[in-house]
């Protein structure tokens, strides 16, 4: 890989790692998300893996302020108000991207937005620590982004595992066939396939499908990054692809609920 594409994701992912550093240590922080995964498990889980398989295309739709490739995606933000039109659209799940310094995203977003609507609620950062899936918890996240590339060796298993002992499911993200090998010998039943090639960011949803249709049996792929219009998605259901994590194209559009319709119709 260039130095572009391997520079943003180290640096994004440095920074968490700086961040949680920083932070002090919160008493009690994994009893109280343990004591709250419990309360959801009686009755208040939404589950994604159940959202996604439900029959028709699928769409995860993103509330995302800016991302670093390009830039305020849009304003005035208010994540509150997209979700709830994503939700009349006919979105499956909703995204909220949380990381501060790149995506300029806020955790205090996530519990709001999923008093606001009734669908499964996907935390969207860069997850290296258990410290994160407890936090994730107790925010409300219904699931979690875990990308492949940033858990080396044994750590996708072992966030894999907590997540799941925490009543989290994961979107596991992988962008080649390398990190789809490794998630291949994972209990991972959700895959993001991401599109965007991170060494150019050049984005080619053909050869992503074709990587969906290796996901295994027994698992949902999830098409990421570059779908933008009813064409695209066309194109990748042609592959057997029919759930998609879409954000930039509703994002950018002047009625989010109308274009997610389209895409979903």
């Amino acid at each position: 890989m260039n130095a572009v594409g391997d520079d943003i994701l180290i640096r994004i992912t440095d920074a968490a790692r700086d961040r949680l550093a920083a932070e002090p240590p919160v008493p009690g922080l994994e009893r109280r998300a343990r004591e709250a995964a419990g309360i959801r498990r009686r009755g208040g889980a939404r589950s994604l893996l159940a959202a996604l398989s439900a029959p028709g295309v699928r769409v995860i739709a993103e509330c995302k302020r800016r991302s670093p490739s390009a830039g305020v995606l849009r304003a005035p933000f208010e994540p509150v108000e997209l979700a709830t039109a994503y939700a009349a659209g006919g979105a499956a799940a909703i995204s909220v991207v949380t990381e501060p310094h790149f995506f300029s995203g806020q955790p205090g977003w996530l519990p709001l937005v999923r008093a606001a609507v009734g669908l499964p609620v996907l935390q969207k950062d860069f997850l290296v620590s258990s410290r994160q899936l407890f936090e994730a918890v107790l925010l409300g996240a219904d699931a979690v982004l875990l990308i492949a590339r940033i858990l080396p060796g044994g750590l996708l298993g072992e966030m894999l595992a907590i997540a799941e002992d925490l009543g989290l499911e994961a979107l596991v993200e992988v962008h080649d066939r390398l990190d789809l090998d490794r998630v291949r010998a994972l209990p991972a039943r959700i895959v993001g396939i991401n599109a965007r090639d991170l060494r150019t960011f050049a984005v080619d949803l053909a050869a992503a499908a074709s990587l969906a249709a290796s996901v295994g049996e027994g698992r949902v792929a999830v098409m990421e990054s570059g779908v933008r219009g009813r064409d695209d998605v066309a194109g990748c259901t042609r592959h057997g692809v029919r759930c998609f994590l879409v954000g930039e194209h509703l994002l950018r559009a002047a009625d989010p609920r109308a274009a997610l319709a389209e895409l979903v119709a």
